[in-house]
Formats: C-alpha cells, structure tokens, sequence
C-alpha cells in the first residue's frame, strides 16, 4: 500500500510538471484545452506558478533559438525523460542536474546563443480576438486588428504594440522589467494586469491591478523622461507618472504630457465580450475602434466630424448597427466611397 506524499515527493511532482509546461511551450502555443489546463494548475497552488516562474527562467533562455533539429530532438527526449522520472520518483536534484545538462547542450547545438531570443509576433485579423499565453506565464489579450511583438531577454521581457490595443496579465518577476512600448511612450511593469491602446490621436493606458510606470520611450523599449501631467489628475499618478489601478493615462503622440482620469474598468475590458462601449467619445476614437471588426473600413470625412462626441453600446461584430446609429442620431451621413464608407457632416 503506498502512503501519502511526503513533501519532498510533492516538490518533485509540481518540479517535473512545471518543466514539462516549459517545454510544451517552447514548441508552440498551446491548444485551447491544453491552455485550460496549465491555467488551472497554476491558480491550484501559488507554488505552482513559483515553479513554473524559477523553471521558465531557465528553460525559456533558449526556447526561441531552438530551431535546430538536434534541440527540437533533444526538448522531445527531455519530455519522455520526465515522463520516465515519475515512474522513477528523481530527486529534486537530479532533476535540476538533467534539465541544467539538457539547456547546456541545447544551448552548444544552437551555437552558443545561450540568452538570445527569436523575436516573436502576435497578431489579429479585422474580427478577431484572442488570448496567448507566454512562456513565463504572463497572458496577452488581444483586441481585432492588434499586433504585439515579443521579445524575450535573460534581464527583461519587452513587447511592442504595433497597433491595435491588447491587455496585459503580467507574471510576477521583479528581476525581469515587462515593459510595452508603444509608438513614443513605454510602459514598465513587473507583475500587474493594465491594457495600452493605440490611437491616432496618441497612446491610453488603462491599470486594472498593481502599479506601472508611463514614460516617453528612449530607444527600442527604455525609460525616458517623465510625462508632463495636463488636467485634473486626481490622484491616479505621481510625478514618475506611476499609475494607480482604475485610471487611465492618455498621452499624444510626440508630446511629453499626458491626463489621467478616473475610469470604469469594466466598460474599458468590454471589448474583451464582443462589446464596444462608448461615453463621449470623439468619432474619430470611435471609428479607429469599429474600424478593428468592420470588413468595409470606416474613414472620417473631416476634422469637424471626427471630433463629434458619441454615446453608446454597439456590438464590436456589427459594424453596420454602428452606422446606423450614428446616422441617426449625430449631424452625420454615411456615403460609399469605393472600398470605404465615408462619414461626413448631413449638410455636405
């Protein structure tokens, strides 16, 4: 009969699964069942995403370089190694001694690019959404229309929005800065959930949970100069421009300032559930936003139209509703103009 585990037994166990994570998702992302289930083994004990965090530290070095044969061969004899250890019951340490040896000649098979990391794009169509998990357990949420680049370091974690808007759930790791560039401005967090959105009109950063730092970027993803703040700030910033949770940073582009206001969290993620939700809105936001789910692009026919404000809840999916509503009930008309449809004041 076999008796309950000790701790050592039970360290080993979530030890072998955290680095088997690792390497599943080192070949690829993962399915939506298997996405369902690494979520739900790490919320089943902070120890798990501990583990996970201090293997993928290690393991994630070299999972992008890894493009080789002989490491693709390699990651699938340390699968079947691990699966053998539990049968086996390892120590703790000879599993670390196995996964060490195991990086150690991946790392020569790559030729020596032990920290390097291929950078990596995420990407939505005109419709779509989705939600990726990163290797060190932080989750991207992104809107239609979104592109991230990723790029893993040994010392910091950077992404670029491209463009699009996307949300942040970042694994904690103090060691190793989150940062989200996005055209001239940076945001720098270490384990928080916060949204950066952008729009022709400049970059909104929306803080949901834990602190991050807003800044004009210096170089690809450094910290610059503070912002200069505009407004009523109310409390949601410091002169570091370090956001607190429920409020929002809109900063121009080109520009060192930026306002901070209040905001409905919930009405800010309601794109997330196929909902675009607007409250005093220029048309031109508006527009930028429908634009990201409708097959016939939206353009606005002049600046006078762009900033009438707009109220309303529309379907992210139905863009023609949105047009619709807007004709109805603003000094706007809607007129076919080849590929697009142009909106422009009723009196023209």
């Amino acid at each position: 009969m076999t008796g309950p585990l000790t701790p050592q037994v039970d360290d080993e166990a979530r030890l072998e699964a955290a680095a088997a994570w690792c390497i599943r998702l080192s070949e690829g992302e993962l399915d939506g069942r298997d996405q369902a289930h690494f979520e739900a083994w790490l919320s089943e004990d902070p120890a798990n995403r501990t583990a996970f965090e201090d293997t993928a530290g290690i393991w994630g070095a070299i999972s992008d370089v890894a493009l080789d044969p002989g490491v693709i061969s390699l990651r699938r004899g340390a699968l079947a190694a691990i699966e053998r250890g539990r049968r086996a019951r390892w120590s703790r340490r000879d599993l670390g001694l196995r996964l060490a040896a195991g990086i150690a000649v991946a790392s020569f098979v790559a030729g020596g690019a032990f920290w390097s990391e291929r950078p990596r794009t995420l990407e939505t169509g005109v419709g779509e959404r989705r939600v990726v998990m990163l290797k060190d357990g932080s989750k991207v949420s992104l809107d239609g229309a979104t592109e991230v680049r990723v790029k893993y370091r040994a010392d910091r974690r950077e992404l670029r929005l491209a463009r699009g808007r996307a949300k942040f759930d970042v694994a904690k790791d103090p060691a190793r800065p989150f940062t989200v560039a996005a055209a001239d401005k940076v945001v720098r967090a270490t384990g928080t959930q916060f949204s950066v959105e952008l729009l022709q009109a400049g970059v909104r950063v929306v803080l949901y949970e834990g602190h991050v730092l807003v800044r004009e970027r210096q170089g690809p993803a450094g910290l610059g100069a503070p912002l200069r703040l505009t407004g009523k700030v109310g409390g949601g910033v410091d002169a570091d421009t370090a956001l607190t949770p429920g409020h929002e940073l809109v900063a121009p582009l080109a520009v060192a300032a930026a306002e901070v206001t209040p905001t409905d969290a919930p009405r800010s993620l309601a794109w997330e559930g196929g909902q675009l939700v607007f409250v005093d809105e220029p048309l031109a936001s508006a527009v930028e936003r429908v634009n990201r789910y409708a097959p016939r692009r939206l353009r606005i026919g002049d600046a006078r139209v762009g900033a009438i404000r707009v109220d309303g809840v529309f379907s992210a999916g139905d863009p023609a509703a949105f047009i619709a509503g807007v004709t109805a009930l603003l000094p706007v008309r809607a007129v076919e103009e080849g590929d697009e449809i142009l909106l422009v004041s009723r009196g023209r």
